[in-house]
């Protein structure tokens, strides 16, 4: 007689939010968190002595520094030193955004497209989010509506410092989830200031800018690396989109978009430059000074606000304008980021990683709510002609970035003991061969 087989059901495997993704991409994560956090403990620090400065009595000599003009007249690039750094400094920054962000989807875990729908859209959600609540409290506040952009973005070296100072052992998949978030937001940032902030658009000198850029993309694609041909170039793009009305910065993004990810083919010799992408070369070069000097001075020039005491700080805190934006960066990103995450959980029936919750989501969605550098440009550009109201956008951004940093760090050491679990099984290596075993058995 014959034995009736027994039929086992496989359950078809389920994407799954936040799981662990290569070696590979932990360590490139983990080296730029190290940049990242460093810089974002100088942002603080810059941040703070302007901040202070402003309000002491040699107030004076700190508006003479942030206002003092310097440049070529005949090129139209005489310029206060805030000025420069809005335009000049930041545009490094965000060339390193692009390399960044083309390094994730050409070459990281994101070139997967579902692991990278995830970040794309928290990052919509993060931005449509606060601006819905800067809308609702300024519907009919005149022209304080040019301002609704101005709670959107979100501070990534800001946010990492908030995490190397509560020590979080916060785990590499939301690490990196935050990461690109951060970075995908400032590309959606700089669309919209090129978009809805350039006043006046002259289209010759924009035609022009695509010619440096031309030559800087052939350039970089035939892997040439010699200052004496890169620099000016990038130089020359950068000027023709300022004088274009566009932002300068959008044409730090589209230089670092040009920039070869991956290895020229056929080339494997480990001494030579080009073993390694041209964009992780210049990201590696470049990091640090967009960590370390210029987005910290930018911060130094731009936070720097008179509060004018008491009586000062409840005027600012009754402006509709001041409570759009901090409560936007605070409720507007958590909600946001929270419910287009949930959402694409439940359209794609994924399920979150076994040892998270969504309390987790959360303490990273109030991390996305840590907005600065990129609020406060928008601040300025929405606003430049109206001083009173340039103020109350600083202290808007600085009380919505220090309460969601406050909540973000109460959420996120509640929930440490299981981050140093996770942690402690994401570097456990028993075979000693360098790669942390939960890599090697993780599928």
């Amino acid at each position: 007689m014959r034995k009736a087989k027994l039929e086992v059901t496989v359950p078809e495997s389920r994407l799954r939010l936040f799981s662990r993704g290569s070696w590979s991409e932990a360590r490139r994560v983990a080296a730029i968190l190290r940049t990242e956090t460093a810089g974002g403990v100088l942002l603080i620090a810059a941040a703070a002595v302007g901040l202070v400065w402003a309000n002491t009595p040699w107030s004076g000599a700190y508006e003479t520094l942030r206002n003092f003009q310097l440049g070529p007249e005949s090129l139209h690039l005489r310029l206060p030193l805030e000025a420069w750094a809005a335009d000049g400094l930041l545009a490094v920054f965000f060339f390193v955004v692009g390399l960044e962000l083309k390094r994730e989807f050409v070459a990281g875990d994101l070139r997967d497209p579902r692991r990278a729908a995830l970040p794309v859209v928290a990052a919509v959600g993060g931005m449509a989010g606060p601006a819905l609540i800067f809308i609702a409290f300024n519907l009919r506040n005149g022209d304080a509506l040019n301002g609704w952009a101005i709670p959107t973005a979100t501070d990534i070296a800001f946010a990492l410092a908030v995490l190397a100072v509560v020590s979080s052992h916060l785990p590499t998949a939301l690490r990196t989830f935050l990461l690109t978030l951060a970075v995908v937001d400032d590309l959606l940032a700089v669309t919209v200031i090129a978009i809805f902030y350039t006043d006046e658009l002259h289209l010759p000198y924009l035609g022009l800018a695509a010619i440096p850029l031309a030559a800087f993309a052939v350039a970089v694609q035939r892997r040439i690396r010699s200052l004496w041909i890169l620099v000016p170039l990038a130089l020359l793009t950068w000027w023709l989109v300022h004088q274009s009305g566009v932002h300068a910065t959008v044409a730090g993004v589209l230089l670092g978009f040009t920039v070869p990810v991956l290895r020229k083919p056929g080339d494997n010799d480990a001494r030579n430059p080009a073993h390694h992408g041209l964009a992780e070369q210049f990201e590696h070069r470049l990091r640090p000074i967009s960590a370390g000097v210029a987005v910290p001075v930018f911060a130094f020039l731009a936070a720097g606000v008179t509060i004018g005491g008491l009586n000062g700080l409840v005027e600012s805190l009754t402006d509709r304008i001041t409570l759009g934006i901090a409560v936007g960066l605070v409720g507007g990103k958590v909600f946001g980021i929270l419910a287009t995450t949930y959402l694409t959980a439940k359209l794609t029936r994924a399920e979150l990683d076994d040892d998270l919750r969504w309390i987790d989501v959360g303490g990273v969605a109030l991390l996305g709510g840590i907005g600065f550098t990129v609020s406060l440009l928008i601040g300025e550009l929405a606003f430049a002609q109206d001083p009173l109201r340039e103020d109350h956008v600083r202290i808007g951004v600085l009380i919505g970035t220090l309460s969601a940093a406050f909540l973000a760090a109460v959420v996120l050491r509640l929930r440490n003991r299981t981050y140093r679990r996770i942690a402690e099984a994401d570097t456990r290596d028993d075979d000693n061969d360098g790669i942390p075993d939960v890599y090697q058995h993780h599928r």
